[in-house]
């Protein structure tokens, strides 16, 4: 008997959280469409190429909004069925509030795994998409997503660029310097007053080409109008675009973010975000779902209106506060990991606060 109720409830918990995102997403993509329209017929996009935007699209929202999905259909079906008393039913046969959860957690741990997947694999190759074809053809950014100014690296255990500008659509920058070290002491630095580089051959052109090589005693310099050179680093090094985390797998992600930081990126705490996010997401999936528990598996005189008011206010709040302190991360010097897991700390304390009070 309890089996079958646990189908029963399974089934509901993922019937109903997959209806809701096939009902929002086509809403989703009309809003978007409708604002976008303009920019698309003005740029005279491909269709294919709307088509696979609006298909990343999907994938990058639905990663980014499940967690509020998620909540809302677990309140829709649970309040339904306390208002239908079989919540009551189920309890009054002598199981634990505990165990009338069991279904509830299968149906957590299964989104939970599948947002995981969804995040570290599925998304990033949509966010890649989605984040080109903005720049392309709606926001016509190319290179103001890009840190250029005063941009400085680490290329190496030995080398350390810098330049005060780089234009991005231009492919040529200002001030360049590149600093050779040997332990602590530097053995050369080559300046120049401007520097192109050349997509044909992926060469470097340095204008106002010097090199300093230090010796023990006495230093040399030569100095050269114009100069071809390669050096071991290529332009997204020099200036990597800010959303380039989103576009990365699990294993590229950890890799790009290790190399950032020998790089001395500004960008770190954005990047920090994006990682851990991927893991407190999917967490949230079971704070979600307790709280919606609770909060829907009792019968209320306003009915399925009040849980529903009362589920949209707290999933509200929870995005709030995840889009609050993730951004905090981003513009300052507070820690990435407790930005993107406060939310699931906060709501974790309400969840058992909310489960105890259930539970009577």
């Amino acid at each position: 008997m309890l089996k079958i109720l646990d189908r029963y409830i399974l089934r509901k918990y993922l019937g109903t959280f997959t209806l809701l995102l096939l009902l929002f997403i086509p809403i989703g993509i009309t809003i978007n469409l409708a604002e976008k329209i303009d920019k698309i017929l003005a740029n005279e996009v491909p269709l294919g190429k709307v088509l696979i935007y609006y298909l990343d699209f999907t994938v990058y929202f639905a990663n980014l909004l499940f967690p509020l999905f998620l909540f809302l259909s677990i309140i829709w079906f649970t309040s339904k069925m306390a208002n239908n008393t079989e919540v009551v039913a189920f309890l009054s046969s002598g199981v634990s509030y505990y165990r009338f959860l069991r279904p509830y957690f299968i149906g957590a741990t299964i989104v939970c795994v599948g947002a995981f997947f969804l995040g570290n694999y599925l998304a990033p190759t949509a966010s890649k998409g989605f984040n080109e074809f903005s720049y392309k053809y709606l926001n016509k950014g190319r290179g103001k997503d890009r840190e250029k100014t005063n941009v400085y690296r680490q290329i190496n255990d030995k080398e350390y660029i810098y330049v005060s500008y780089f234009d991005v659509e231009e492919k040529s920058g200002n001030n360049f310097t590149l600093e050779h070290f040997e332990g602590n002491k530097m053995t050369h630095k080559i300046s120049a007053s401007r520097i192109k580089f050349n997509e044909k051959d992926s060469t470097y052109t340095l204008y106002n080409y010097n090199i300093r090589k230090i010796g023990d005693r006495a230093d040399s310099l030569l100095f050269e109008p114009k100069r071809d050179t390669i050096f071991p680093f290529d332009m997204e090094d020099l200036t990597p675009v800010e959303y380039i985390a989103e576009t990365l797998n699990f294993s590229e992600l950890n890799t790009f973010i290790r190399r950032e930081k020998e790089k001395g990126s500004n960008y770190i705490n954005r990047y920090e975000v994006v990682r851990y996010k991927r893991w407190s997401l999917p967490v949230s999936a079971y704070i979600l779902t307790i709280i919606a528990v609770a909060v829907s598996s009792v019968k209320r005189r306003g009915g399925m209106g009040v849980n529903l008011a009362i589920g949209i206010g707290v999933g509200m709040v929870f995005v709030f506060f995840d889009k609050i302190f993730g951004t905090l991360a981003e513009q300052s010097t507070f820690s990435p990991f407790l930005a993107t897991w406060f939310p699931n700390f906060v709501f974790g304390a309400l969840a058992i606060y909310l489960l105890n009070n259930a539970k009577r």
